[in-house]
């Protein structure tokens, strides 16, 4: 029988994303599972010449893109019932991240959005769902928007 305990739920806070959180809600319902929604500032940036020269103002920017995950988290964590909710912050590359938070958390499942970027794009931005879906230590259900429509039974 297939146990789900931990379900990780990575989010870029983008409309593309939150098309996820019917999904996770109905996994954590049917499973009695625990929701981990988290988000990974991206700190390519913070290692920039701008950042040397201006410390202060890139652990400025830090604190308020982590303050502003932590509302928009909020904000979806209402989508997503009454399935016990965990929002975290994290700091790194988000692929990275995102495997590495698995691992640490014992997650059983991870549901993610994609872009669906193709051509140029992809191979210019890259794909973390690719990545996440390459690296996990557990299944990756990735959602691809437009979907099908998401219908309770």
């Amino acid at each position: 029988m297939i146990r789900l305990k931990n379900i990780l739920i990575p989010t870029d806070l983008s409309e593309y994303a939150r098309h996820v959180l019917p999904y996770a809600a109905e996994f954590a319902r049917a499973y009695d599972a625990k929701i981990i929604l988290a988000h990974v500032v991206d700190m390519h940036w913070a290692g920039s010449v701008a950042s040397a020269e201006f410390p202060g103002m890139v652990e400025s920017q830090i604190e308020s893109s982590k303050k502003a995950a932590v509302e928009a988290m909020e904000a979806m964590r209402a989508e997503l019932g009454d399935a016990p909710v965990e929002v975290q912050v994290l700091m790194g590359s988000p692929h990275v991240e995102i495997v590495r938070h698995a691992r640490s958390e014992d997650v059983d499942l991870i549901i993610l959005a994609t872009h669906g970027r193709t051509g140029l794009a992809h191979a210019l931005i890259g794909s973390v769902a690719e990545k996440v879906v390459q690296m996990a230590p557990c299944p990756v259900l990735t959602i691809k928007h437009p979907e099908h429509e998401f219908v309770l039974p």
